[in-house]
């Protein structure tokens, strides 16, 4: 089975070659060549489809015989999810799982568009090819050097009985989404992309490409926002640290695709309402797609440190002659249709829709820029001065929060405003409801969170009550004037309402989840309460209006995963609240090697990776946290003791004696059962994390809320309700009872 997912892998590359050649030729208005180029994403799919199929099976297998299987998997490497996703926890893996989801992608876009677009179609489908050439071609390279980081099917000799298993870091649940998620988000960007440049080429730059690529922008949008999530919720439950977003180079490469992305959504909007922003729309979408990139090149690199990071390669220097080439060749283009994307409108008010689209559109790239600019100030550093330095959190977030400050409250005002201009009175009534909404949140948190130590926080709370606010005056004012027309209930009629026109409301939903998630994260960073302490067994300590216990060691072995767990019993309990709380956190130390082939059974244990299992209880409006890093110090004496007793027996067992390793095998088990024993029974102190972060479930909630609204964008209306007509009647009764909303 390797050698036909190696065989297809390789007439995948030579598929995607032709794609490209049979797509220009289609340009010239052959019909024929088109067609064909279609039908040969679709084979390129399938090709790559069987590749993968053929990987996951090698993996199922435990088919050490492949340098992927042997380094990311081993026979305990528990299936679901762990072996079934390690393909793409590997440098080779992660490129293939790349070609393979644009190859869905373009089938996808090419089958939906079939008869429609005639002239642009073609382009598109060479742009797609071309990127689709330069992923296999990446891969298929590996092929000319055997044991190279992109060929997946590179095999091992001798085979290996045993494979190094999955890395620690990724043996967590949320890992096997988040990578995928954030891959497939980065190449559905391609599509709109790639008929983006189709556009520009046959000057068809009226919003007919938009329609036909808006969805998969979207989906884009919506993959992205879950893997940023999921890397956030992974980071926070995982590394130990007591945070969610770190600033790290890899995780400000997601952010920045995904702040242009979703300026992109929101520009075409006024292009497709208006037929205005189109060198906007054309600049958002190259800028989108060469971020995704960037986002692939600084994983692949090892340009910047990252714990994301895949370390040092040489994929990084061909993604960024691609990234360049991509960067200079659709400037030019844009640069030569100045004339085609001049709109005739204009924009006519300042106090209109449009205008504060325009407004987010600078806003997001301000976002976008700062956050770049951050992240690669080390190079920017050393290439200026010869000397590396590097931007912490602190400067991260006195930039961005006034500008993410602006940006909610641009996301609040939007809604309430009309196209092309809405008058003085009919802004003031919009703005009463929002305006009190606002002040109360204000008060609220001056009040019950000692918000006025925290300026930026107040004003955060505030816009956030304000947009929230906003959104739902608009929701009840349409829900009330269908109610007054149809007679039926008001939530009926509110469900109604978003059904006929899910894009725009599912939008709306969208905005309240993001002001949401700015109450979770104005919260939960500007008032924790973090501390670190030092405690034996018994011992406990005050913080804040807390008292934490330290109850007991604990300590677990699991010998399939070759780890040894030791953790501790927390006893928690808020002054005033009749019941305690019990936390379980433990530090998880795996093996750098098995039981039998290596003359350090116990200090191999923390030579390796280790993971933190966070102890926490969470709850609406407090989370309470810990994390343990015990101190093994006291215990030095005894490992090396043990290990070099274990070092002289294997010194003296004669080569080929298997029973001999065997016992050594059974003995060195019970010697880490009984370290784990004495670990218990010495009660080392340790060093444990406290935090009680507030609003913290609203983050994770406000995320939720943000990608529901966006699904509900993204879902299609049936057809009768499309085909549906409204009578004059009842459009002039729906419009005088909105006359008082001037959205």
């Amino acid at each position: 089975m390797n050698a036909v997912g190696a065989a297809a892998l390789f007439v995948a590359f030579l598929t995607a070659i032709y794609v490209v050649v049979s797509a220009l030729l289609g340009t010239r208005g052959d019909s024929r060549w088109a067609d064909s180029s279609r039908r040969a994403v679709y084979a390129l799919c399938a090709l790559l489809l069987i590749a993968v199929l053929s990987l996951e099976l090698a993996f199922l297998r435990d088919d050490f015989s492949l340098a992927l299987v042997a380094q990311n998997s081993s026979t305990t490497t528990p299936t679901w999810p762990y072996k079934l996703t390690a393909m793409w926890g590997s440098q080779a893996g992660s490129l293939l799982l790349w070609a393979t989801v644009l190859s869905i992608a373009a089938s996808a876009v090419l089958a939906m568009t079939r008869g429609h677009h005639r002239e642009v179609v073609p382009w598109a489908t060479a742009v797609m090819g071309g990127i689709a050439v330069f992923f296999t071609g990446l891969i298929a390279a590996g092929i000319a050097f055997p044991g190279a980081e992109t060929w997946p099917f590179a095999a091992l000799s001798p085979v290996p009985v045993e494979g190094q298993g999955l890395n620690p870091l990724l043996r967590h649940p949320l890992m096997a989404i988040h990578p995928p998620m954030l891959y497939a988000g980065y190449v559905f960007f391609t599509i709109p992309f790639a008929f983006a440049i189709g556009a520009l080429i046959t000057r068809r730059l009226d919003a007919s490409w938009i329609r036909s690529t808006r969805r998969f922008a979207l989906i884009a949008w919506v993959l992205l926002t879950i893997g940023l999530a999921l890397g956030a919720r992974w980071s926070y439950s995982e590394l130990g640290w007591g945070g969610y977003w770190a600033w790290d180079p890899v995780e400000n490469a997601a952010l920045m695709p995904w702040l242009t992305g979703t300026a992109f959504l929101h520009s075409i909007m006024v292009q497709e309402r208006r037929g205005m922003l189109r060198t906007w729309n054309v600049s958002l979408i190259v800028l989108t797609f060469a971020l995704s990139l960037l986002g692939t090149f600084l994983v692949r690199s090892g340009i910047l440190q990252s714990i994301h990071a895949f370390g040092e390669s040489k994929v990084g220097p061909p993604l960024l002659i691609l990234i360049a080439t991509i960067l200079i060749g659709s400037t030019l283009l844009i640069v030569s249709r100045l004339g085609d994307l001049r709109s005739e409108r204009r924009i006519d008010s300042l106090a209109s829709r449009e205008s504060f689209f325009l407004v987010n559109n600078f806003l997001l790239v301000a976002l976008a820029a700062v956050v770049f600019w951050g992240t690669f100030f080390p190079l920017i550093s050393e290439a200026l001065s010869g000397e590396e330095s590097s931007l912490a959190a602190p400067w991260f977030n006195r930039f961005t929060t006034p500008i993410g400050i602006a940006l909610l409250f641009v996301a609040g005002i939007g809604p309430l405003l009309a196209w092309r201009r809405v008058s003085l009175a009919g802004i003031r009534r919009s703005l009463m409801i929002p305006t009190a909404a606002a002040a109360l949140a204000g008060l609220l948190a001056w009040l019950l969170g000692d918000a006025g130590g925290e300026p930026l926080a107040l004003v955060l709370f505030v816009v956030a009550g304000f947009t929230i606010a906003s959104v739902s005056q608009e929701l009840i004012r349409g829900a009330a004037a269908r109610r007054s027309l149809t007679g039926d209930p008001l939530l009926l009629s509110l469900g109604r309402l978003v059904a006929r026109n899910r894009r725009r409301y599912g939008g709306y939903v969208v905005h309240a989840g993001i002001a949401v998630m700015f109450i979770g994260i104005a919260a939960s960073s500007s008032f924790q309460t973090s501390e670190d302490l030092r405690l034996e067994p018994g011992q406990e300590a005050r913080v804040a209006d807390y008292t934490v216990r330290y109850v007991e060691p604990t300590e677990s072995i699991d010998s399939a995963q070759q780890s040894l767990t030791f953790g501790a019993v927390i006893e928690v309990w808020r002054d005033g609240e009749p019941e305690s709380m019990i936390l379980a956190p433990s530090r998880e130390y795996f093996s750098v090697n098995s039981q039998s082939d290596g003359a350090a059974p116990l200090r191999s244990f923390f030579e390796g990776e280790a993971t933190s299992e966070i102890g926490r209880q969470e709850g609406l409006t407090t989370d309470v946290w810990t994390a343990i890093q015990p101190d093994l110090s006291s215990l030095d004496l005894v490992m090396t003791k043990v290990d070099r007793q274990f070092a002289q027996r294997i010194e003296q067992i004669e080569p080929g004696d298997v029973e001999a390793m065997r016992q050594l095998a059974t003995d060195q088990g019970e010697a880490i059962a009984r370290f784990a024993q004495f670990y218990v029974l010495n009660s080392p102190a340790a060093n444990i994390r406290f935090n009680v972060n507030p609003f913290i479930f609203w983050l994770w909630a406000g995320i939720g809320i943000a990608v529901l609204g966006a699904l509900l964008a993204l879902w299609p209306g049936s057809g009768a309700r499309r085909r549906e007509v409204v009578s004059d009647i009842y459009a002039a009764r729906l419009a005088r009872e909105l006359a008082s909303s001037p959205g």
